[in-house]
């Protein structure tokens, strides 16, 4: 009865130091090494080892060892079935030798024993993870000759199937941080190779300059902000700049502040505590908690209203900010990257943009050169984009020379989106392989004179919101709704085109202001 009790006691005591160690489970090899330790320390065992199969070989080999050195340990070598470790993997079965001096099986690869003159008992049970066998946990004689090899038996299976759980978390890890670091991988590719595109489709000294400005920016944590029209790149700048700088590992958010209603900004950015209004059913993390160790690209900053303003602010100056409805402050690791295609500092005179805000974001400012000040990019940009247009279509196309010459004399309000869109459009209404300048649209033939956008952009979104206007008797709230425009957009446009007169005679409803 007291030598089951103290039985007992020795082996909780050497499970619960063995449980001490989980800490150190992202290292596998030290963990082993450190059972085997404790073993020894607390029972009569002189020599034990852990052998794990290697999933490229499908060898048995030793990963830890106690009462080896490192030769022997080297040594420890062996096919599924060979001598005493081989034929315990490969049966899934424990294996006892009374006497390893007169064990055939015992082959003694390690060399650390001599079998002439060692009368040892030994005992080793397989290590299974999800019923299949992936290694094998092999002792001296843990307990005195008084105890039976059961007892050894059954507590070593007991820390086999620790250590096949320990190999399993560790395994789970280092399959994640494989994938990890593949998926890093591909999307360093990816904006490698768009980083490439983008700038060797672009000798001209406005897109070098560029180049350069993004260069020195990236590796900082800065907050950046990018001013240019519709269709330059400004958010594949934005992804750049995250992908070549320190924060590259974290998540890279998009945020489009225009196409939030304004009642639903604030909470979709810094998120909101459950109740903190009608429909609040629960917690939720704003758009900044997802960006946490990473980037928050801001696109169309200009259409923030004051109030989110103030709190984007603050969080600039501190990184600080509570969720909607919480009084609860939190921090957080978030490079902002923002863009614009309006006149900030005109804003800021009108007094809908937050100068304070504007000193803040303006602090390193990044102009995109819109593609009227880039002619010499113009055609490599054409080409570029037939070329991987035909590719998609499994064609080879080219462009005649005045074809391409009418693209080259073209002010491209829209931008390098405006070309690649009208590329695909050719690329698919071309009978031949030759776009010749007759299939070009009329506009393009009427060559209007560089910097001008009256006839084309600006002329296109004024009819647009014209026709919204027609189509919904007037009625501006209706119209904005139609075309997917938040009111405050809508009113900006309305001043922007002067249509106020127009809609006075049409409809007595008040202006709205921008």
């Amino acid at each position: 009865m007291d030598l089951a009790k103290t039985l007992q006691e020795l082996e909780l005591n050497t499970l619960f130091q063995v449980s001490g160690i989980i800490g150190q489970i992202l290292d596998l090899d030290h963990t082993l090494e450190s059972i085997l330790e404790i073993l020894s320390r607390s029972l009569s065992m002189e020599r034990a080892t852990v052998t794990l199969r290697d999933p490229d070989t499908g060898l048995l080999r030793i990963r830890a060892s106690h009462g080896l050195n490192p030769d022997e340990k080297q040594r420890g070598i062996y096919q599924s079935g060979e001598g005493v470790t081989g034929t315990i993997f490969s049966s899934a079965q424990p294996f006892v030798v009374p006497d390893i001096g007169k064990e055939p099986l015992f082959l003694n690869k390690t060399r650390a024993r001599d079998l002439g003159k060692e009368s040892v008992a030994f005992i080793g049970v397989p290590i299974l993870l999800q019923g299949e066998p992936i290694g094998v946990l092999s002792v001296d004689r843990l307990f005195g000759r008084e105890i039976g090899f059961e007892e050894d038996i059954r507590f070593l299976s007991i820390l086999a199937a620790l250590i096949a759980q320990f190999v399993a978390v560790n395994r789970e890890v280092e399959k994640r941080e494989k994938d990890l670091l593949t998926e890093n991988r591909f999307l360093k590719a990816e904006v490698s190779e768009k980083y490439n595109h983008f700038f060797a489709v672009g000798v001209s000294t406005a897109m070098q300059d560029l180049k350069q400005m993004i260069a020195k920016v990236s590796p900082s944590k800065a907050s950046v902000l990018l001013l240019g029209e519709s269709g330059t790149g400004k958010t594949l700048t934005a992804r750049i700049i995250h992908e070549l700088s320190g924060q590259a590992r974290g998540p890279f958010v998009k945020v489009n502040c225009a196409s939030l209603p304004d009642n639903l900004i604030e909470s979709e950015l810094f998120g909101y505590e459950k109740g903190a209004f009608t429909g609040a059913s629960e917690t939720k993390r704003g758009r900044f908690e997802d960006a946490e160790t990473g980037s928050i690209f801001l696109d169309e900053i200009g259409e923030l209203p004051m109030a989110v303003q103030s709190k984007l602010l603050r969080f600039l100056q501190d990184h600080e900010f509570e969720r909607l409805g919480s009084t609860k402050t939190r921090r957080l690791d978030v490079r902002i990257i923002a863009a614009t295609n309006q006149d900030l500092s005109r804003n800021v005179k009108q007094g809908t943009f937050r100068s304070d805000l504007f000193y803040r974001l303006n602090v390193f400012p990044i102009a995109i050169p819109p593609l009227r000040e880039r002619r010499s990019d113009v055609a490599l940009l054409a080409n570029y984009f037939l070329e991987k247009t035909a590719k998609a279509y499994g064609r080879r196309l080219s462009f005649a020379p005045a074809a391409l010459e009418a693209l080259m004399n073209y002010s491209w309000p829209g931008n390098v989106r405006e070309l690649e869109n009208l590329i695909e459009w050719l690329a698919i209404m071309a009978d031949g392989l030759v776009i010749e300048p007759e299939l070009l649209p009329g506009y393009l033939s009427t060559r209007p004179k560089r910097g001008t956008r009256d006839s084309t952009l600006e002329s296109m979104e004024r009819r647009l919101v014209i026709e919204a206007l027609e189509r919904n008797g007037w009625v501006q709230q209706r119209a904005a709704k139609d075309i997917g425009l938040s009111m405050r957009q809508m009113g900006y446009r309305v001043k922007k085109f002067r249509l106020e007169s127009m809609i006075r005679q049409k409809n007595s409803a008040p202006i709205l202001s921008a």
